[in-house]
């Protein structure tokens, strides 16, 4: 049974395309969505080392501003999306994004996850990446979500891999 579907964003172009094929999962299932978004920690950082050399930034300001912000975006996404706030709850955390993830779906009792990844090579589909980490890690189903643009780049890689054979 799945009741809950971790959705990590990161508010990039495909963040609206993640959300919404999750929703389409989750609706017909029952199950609610926790909608995660996760602040490197290697942001922070360089925050951080910035402000160490006289400039006027800190990381609370920064991590308060980013975190106003997203949470501004995410609630017009969902509404743009028509998924009522009894459908999902929000985690902001900071951290090493696998390692804040991986402890999300065990923390929340996440039954799926649902994801993006970033990788446009067939070769390097997961190489390095959260989604790499999650695929090897994750206690839960992964789901992939690639959107209509990256789907078809990739087909295309294949076909001509096929056709070099």
């Amino acid at each position: 049974m799945i009741d809950k579907i971790l959705v990590p964003i990161a508010f990039s172009k495909l963040s609206k395309g993640i959300l919404e094929y999750a929703a389409g999962l989750a609706q017909p299932l029952g199950a609610r969505l926790l909608i995660a978004n996760v602040v490197n920690e290697r942001d922070l950082k360089a925050v951080e080392r910035i402000a160490s050399y006289g400039y006027k930034v800190d990381g609370d300001h920064y991590i308060a501003t980013i975190q106003k912000e997203r949470a501004t975006l995410l609630g017009e996404m969902v509404e743009e999306l028509g998924i009522g706030d009894a459908d999902y709850d929000y985690a902001f955390v900071v951290g090493d994004p696998a390692e804040e993830l991986l402890q999300l779906v065990v923390s929340e009792k996440a039954d799926m996850v649902v994801m993006g990844t970033k990788a446009r090579d067939l070769r390097h589909m997961f190489a390095g990446s959260v989604a790499e980490q999650m695929f090897r890690k994750c206690p839960v189903p992964v789901t992939f979500y690639r959107g209509e643009e990256m789907a078809r780049e990739l087909e295309k890689k294949i076909r001509k891999e096929m056709d070099n054979e």
